[in-house]
């Protein structure tokens, strides 16, 4: 009966509950993403290729026939422009978060985390951070081509890295979004899928490419209250990429860029958060 009764014990661990269980359980997932991120370079790899190709692509086809604060200078639309790349970059990591948590349940890995003593949010806040390292180690390599290519800043490393640090905050952001769509479908693929149908409109009506003044008025509006182009804004500012000559729209988010940003990510987090979590409660029943 002792026998019995200590196995038990050991195979039905109790919980350490509060916040320490939670920090913990998600610093657990998010080492085991990322040990399984460096078993499959080519992940890593096929992550980093598509954003140089934009840097290469926009900077050399449409540098020089997009007017930034009346000029055509290739180098001003270089500068204009790599702020937009950079955010583009974090928030198409999205579709691969919204992949990762669906082939994951696909596989009956996310069974097998409901039947350990870990926090609930564990798993999918695991997974976010480990997304999170690897959209910072391509934004890394992407600000190396683009010193390749021209791209430079003219404000203090403070802000630079304040400006990085704003726009790895939006892709963390969005990546809870990318946590909900996965748990709400049933194959990686429409995970996939999902995550990139709405993220075109999102960065292409904003301010990532060409000036918001250069488009209908109904757009300019969406454009300039987008959350994109709020962090968008905030970088070229930390990076000193506005050219001379060059007038900020009146909307309230882009004469406060930065504040904006912060808003804008933190109530980003703080609703698809709980959406999610929420969501892998519910399916775990």
């Amino acid at each position: 009966m002792s026998t019995s009764a200590d196995a038990a014990h050991v195979t039905a661990p109790r919980p350490r509950g509060g916040i320490g269980q939670s920090v913990g359980d998600s610093l657990v997932v998010a080492k085991r993403n990322l040990i399984r991120m460096t078993r499959i370079p080519e992940m890593i790899i096929f992550g980093m290729i598509q954003p140089v190709m934009f840097v290469v692509l926009f900077s050399y086809v449409f540098g020089g026939s997009i007017s930034v604060g009346g000029s055509l200078s290739p180098a001003d639309y270089r500068e204009f422009l790599m702020a937009g790349i950079f955010a583009q970059t974090v928030t198409f990591a999205t579709a691969g978060a919204g992949a990762g948590i669906a082939d994951d349940m696909h596989k009956g890995l996310m069974d097998r985390f409901r039947s350990l003593p870990m926090a609930r949010g564990a798993v999918l806040t695991g997974r976010t951070l480990a997304d999170l390292v690897q959209t910072a180690l391509t934004l890394v390599v992407l600000a190396v081509v683009a010193l390749l290519v021209g791209w430079r800043t003219h404000e203090n490393g403070g802000k630079v890295l304040a400006g990085f640090l704003l726009l790895l905050l939006l892709g963390y952001a969005f990546s809870w979004i990318g946590a909900l769509i996965g748990l709400s479908v049933r194959t990686p693929e429409a995970a996939t899928s999902g995550g990139l149908i709405w993220l075109f409109p999102l960065t292409f009506i904003s301010n990532a490419f060409v000036p918001s003044d250069n488009m209908p008025t109904f757009l300019r509006h969406i454009a300039e209250w987008n959350p994109f182009s709020a962090t968008v804004q905030a970088a070229r500012e930390l990076f000193g990429n506005f050219p001379t000559g060059y007038q900020a729209p009146d909307a309230w988010p882009m004469q406060h860029p930065i504040l904006a940003s912060v808003i804008w990510s933190v109530v980003i987090i703080a609703i698809f958060r709980t959406l999610a979590v929420r969501k892998y409660r519910s399916a775990s029943v």
